[in-house]
C-alpha cells in the first residue's frame, strides 16, 4: 500500500467518525512530529499496539479485501505486570462490499458489534487442530440468544447486534448496503502472533513510502520514534 493512501485513509476515517459523534483520543490525530517528539509517559501506546492500524492482507487492493483499525486499548501477553489490562477494545470502519478474510485467534475471544451503516454478512466455521476448516455446526452466542450455524453458514449483523465469536472459530465477512462501523470488544490482543489465516497472503501491508506520512499506524512505531529501552 502506498503512504499516501494511508494518510487518504487516516483523514477520512477521523471525518467519519467524529462525525458520527464518536470523538477519538488525542493520539488519533498525533502528526509525524508529535510522534518525533515522543513522551516516554505514553509507552504503553507504543508497547500495547494502540492507535490505528490498516492492512489490505496482501490483496493489493484495499478497497476489495481490507480493513481499518483503531485500538483504544489493549493488554500485553509479555508485560502482564506492567499492563495488567485482561481486555482490549477497537473501532473497525468496513467500507461497502469490503471483505475480510477467512481467519480465526488462536486465543483472543472477541464480540463484533455493528454501531451503525449497513449490515455485515459474516460466514463461520469452526476449525480443525491442523487449521483446516471443519465441518462441524458452529455456535455462536448473539446478544444474549445462543445460535447455531451450520458449518460455513451465515449471520448477519444488523446496527446494534452483535456476535461473540471463540478462538479456533473462522470467519470472514463483508458489508452489505452501506459502510459499516464496528466496535471489537475482547480480550488481550497480539495480532503479530494470535491471527490463524486461511489463505490471506499476510497481516501487515507492505509500505511504498511515496509521501511523508501524516500519521502513523502502529507498525510505524519502532521506524519513526524513539522507544525506551
Amino acid at each position: 500500500m502506498k503512504r499516501s493512501e494511508l494518510n487518504l485513509l487516516i483523514r477520512e476515517a477521523i471525518r467519519f467518525v467524529e462525525g458520527r459523534g464518536i470523538p477519538l483520543p488525542p493520539f488519533a490525530h498525533w502528526t509525524l512530529k508529535d510522534w518525533q517528539s515522543f513522551d516516554p509517559a505514553c509507552q504503553e501506546i507504543v508497547d500495547n499496539m494502540l492507535g490505528w492500524d490498516i492492512t489490505d492482507f496482501g490483496s493489493g487492493d484495499f478497497y476489495k479485501v481490507g480493513l481499518l483499525i483503531f485500538t483504544f486499548r489493549n493488554g500485553n501477553f509479555h508485560k502482564r505486570e506492567q499492563y495488567p489490562k485482561m481486555y482490549a477494545e477497537k473501532l473497525l470502519l468496513v467500507d461497502k462490499d469490503q471483505e475480510l478474510p477467512f481467519h480465526f485467534h488462536w486465543s483472543k475471544m472477541e464480540d463484533i458489534i455493528n454501531r451503525g451503516g449497513g449490515d455485515l454478512v459474516m460466514q463461520v466455521y469452526n476449525s480443525k487442530e491442523n487449521g483446516e476448516f471443519d465441518d462441524s455446526d458452529v455456535h455462536l452466542a448473539m446478544d444474549g440468544r445462543q445460535v447455531t450455524v451450520k458449518a460455513g453458514g451465515t449471520v448477519i449483523l444488523k446496527p446494534g447486534q452483535s456476535v461473540t465469536l471463540r478462538p479456533g472459530q473462522y470467519h470472514c465477512w463483508k458489508a452489505v448496503n452501506d459502510k459499516v462501523m464496528l466496535f471489537e470488544v475482547s480480550s488481550t490482543n497480539d495480532d503479530n502472533i494470535d491471527n490463524r489465516f486461511h489463505t490471506a497472503k499476510g497481516r501487515f501491508p507492505t509500505i511504498e513510502e511515496d509521501v511523508a506520512p501524516e500519521y502513523l499506524i502502529f507498525r510505524d512505531y519502532p521506524q519513526f520514534i524513539k522507544l525506551r529501552g
